[in-house]
């Protein structure tokens, strides 16, 4: 059941409506993004770090929170530059981070919320600063997708735990699980 992450960056491109002319808007400011990434990861690491359960895992070990904020300002940069236009080197990088966030336990709930913040805060600095609706919607669609590889992470990762425990096939899984949810 495992993805291949170049194919599910283009499935998510198709569905979320990323198109080359924001590919280009995400990359004309590049500048920007750089300017203002520290200061949105600023307001992200606060914004866990007021969830106790969130702030127990960014704290687990000593210098975490420091090496996940510099990766923070990488993932936001890289939303502009989308490393090689948004291809395979952007989709494996998307994928592997899904992956850490599964690894050190930062579960949906405190992803999608997070996110939001990254979203409403940049709106805001985007407004302040002048910038177009046009960038705004380019740069929402791109954390969109990131969001994507991310929970589409959880996904993988239990099923595949799931399959490899069980011996269970994934028609079967599926059936179990769609079975599962027709009696919540």
């Amino acid at each position: 059941m495992a993805i291949e992450p170049r194919a599910f960056l283009t499935t998510m491109e198709t569905r979320i409506s990323l198109t080359a002319e924001d590919k280009k808007i995400m990359q004309a400011n590049t500048d920007w993004g750089t300017a203002v990434a520290e200061e949105m990861a600023n307001h992200f690491y606060e914004f866990l770090g007021r969830d106790a359960e969130m702030s127990g895992i960014l704290n687990a070990t000593e210098g975490r929170v420091h090496r996940l904020h510099a990766t923070f300002i990488d993932w936001f940069n890289q939303m502009f530059t989308g490393m090689d236009n948004w291809g395979d080197e952007y989709a494996k990088c998307r994928w592997h981070i899904g992956l850490v966030h599964v690894k050190i336990g930062i579960g949906p709930q405190h992803v999608v919320p997070a996110m939001a913040v990254v979203v409403d805060k940049v709106g805001k600095k985007l407004k302040a600063d002048g910038k177009s609706d046009e960038l705004k919607d380019a740069l929402a669609k791109v954390c969109m997708i990131d969001l994507a590889f991310i929970e589409q992470a959880y996904v993988e990762v239990s099923s595949a735990a799931v399959l490899k425990e069980t011996g269970w096939s994934a028609a079967l899984f599926r059936r179990l699980i769609a079975t599962g949810a027709s009696d919540m």
